[in-house]
């Protein structure tokens, strides 16, 4: 856990660096890639799934330290060529699990919300899930475990492989030459994120290109056919915590609603998108078919409620900084409570950006719970001896963050149609 947490105090304010180095290249190009509210949410889902680890909401079914212990045929050493190989045999495993993920229905839950950006940036990146809390791939990692691959070379591996996925997603590099024929580029990748007939359920590979090719699912990007971005159903929320159970919502609606018991069961484990005949024609569900016509989900409102956004996404940034670089010093109640909070503000805020009733809801938890931790955990975790008078400062930020909500949805928004669906 303090390995994990260390890792991202530095890997954060790295990946902010590069999303606003993004900006500022495509200010200069003149070419748009990021619209304020959808990078707030893809921001904030980064958060929700940092939270989720730190809660220890994983469940891991069998752990590669087991099946190394217990599987492994030979007895290797950490050498340079060991690490090189567990990149690929990681690679290689990523490929598989990725491909799941899109193609079996129940699985499709636990990816959807990296794709839900209906925008390509280096934001998108951070939507990571946090309804992926079991692992189920374990069994992809047997060959690793068979040759006896050390448990901490895939420790050090997994992070350095996983971070390396974050600098393809951006629409400003083009083609990059003899390299688009061995890694991933963010060419390949813009390919996988978009929804056009030509280009969906291709290019799953993570790093190195030629599985696909390997394996018979790579398409490059074609010059009359640019990508247009998002899932064929579109989510129409920037609430990443309802976007990462919507998929699985409605499956468990159409398993109900089918009279047939064959359906019930068969419908997690039919290709994504799968739905039973007579709930397709009881509950038709409306589906992307021309992506040119799609109009891109927004919510309008003034500039003081675009500013409010970002100042929500900021405060909680620095919150969960703190949280980052304290976890060595809170027990694992506190941590929890910590990232409860934070998940509840993430709820608010995000709801709020939808201009939804919800907002209101969250906010007046968000204000009790954060008034109870103000309570019970004096000093805010301790952030008071750091930053002087930050659990006066917390407490007016509650309340301020609580009246503006009150002041959004009762007074701007009042003209509009306000979500209560």
């Amino acid at each position: 856990m303090e390995t994990y947490a260390t890792a991202l105090s530095y890997a954060i304010p790295g990946f902010a660096m590069l999303i606003l180095l993004e900006y500022g290249i495509s200010v200069l190009m003149k070419k748009q890639v990021n619209y304020g509210l959808d990078t707030i949410s893809s921001i904030s889902s980064g958060l929700t799934n940092t939270l989720k680890t730190l809660m220890g909401l994983t469940v891991v079914i069998v752990s590669y330290e087991w099946m190394e212990s217990h599987l492994a045929i030979f007895s290797i050493k950490s050498t340079v060529l060991v690490y090189i190989a567990c990149f690929i045999g990681h690679d290689f495993a990523g490929y598989w699990s990725h491909r799941f993920n899109h193609t079996i229905n129940v699985f499709w839950n636990r990816h959807i919300i990296h794709h839900s950006s209906e925008e390509f940036n280096l934001a998108c990146a951070l939507r990571q899930s946090v309804s992926a809390v079991v692992g189920v791939y374990f069994f992809l990692y047997v060959p690793m475990a068979l040759l006896g691959i050390p448990t901490e070379v895939v420790a050090v591996v997994a992070p350095i492989h996983f971070f390396a996925q974050f600098w393809y997603h951006t629409r400003l590099i083009n083609k990059m030459g003899f390299l688009e024929y061995i890694i991933v580029t963010p060419s390949h990748h813009r390919v996988h994120h978009a929804i056009n007939d030509e280009y969906l359920d291709k290019n799953y590979s993570e790093i190195f290109i030629f599985w696909d090719k390997l394996f018979g699912t790579f398409q490059k990007e074609l010059a009359d056919v640019p990508p247009v971005y998002g899932v064929k159903k579109p989510v129409r929320t920037w609430n990443p915590l309802l976007i990462n159970f919507m998929h699985l919502w409605g499956i468990v609606k159409d398993a109900w609603r089918t009279k047939s018991w064959k359906d019930k069961l068969r419908i997690w484990f039919m290709p994504t998108g799968w739905r039973p005949k007579d709930v397709k024609i009881k509950y038709p569900i409306s589906i992307v078919d021309d992506p040119f016509s799609m109009e891109k989900y927004r919510t309008s409102g003034s500039l003081f409620f675009v500013l409010w956004g970002w100042f929500q996404l900021v405060f909680t940034l620095v919150l969960m900084y703190f949280l980052l670089i304290s976890v060595a010093d809170l027990s694992m109640t506190q941590i929890v409570l910590y990232a409860l909070f934070l998940m509840v503000s993430i709820f608010a805020y995000t709801s709020l950006m939808d201009q939804h009733i919800l907002a209101l809801y969250a906010e007046i938890i968000k204000f009790c719970f954060g008034v109870y931790l103000l309570i019970q955990v004096d000093g805010w975790f301790g952030l008071d001896a750091i930053v002087p008078f930050a659990s006066y400062i917390i407490g007016l930020y509650l309340s301020i963050s609580l009246f503006v909500t009150g002041y959004f949805l009762l007074n701007e928004f009042k003209t509009r149609n306000l979500a209560t669906t």
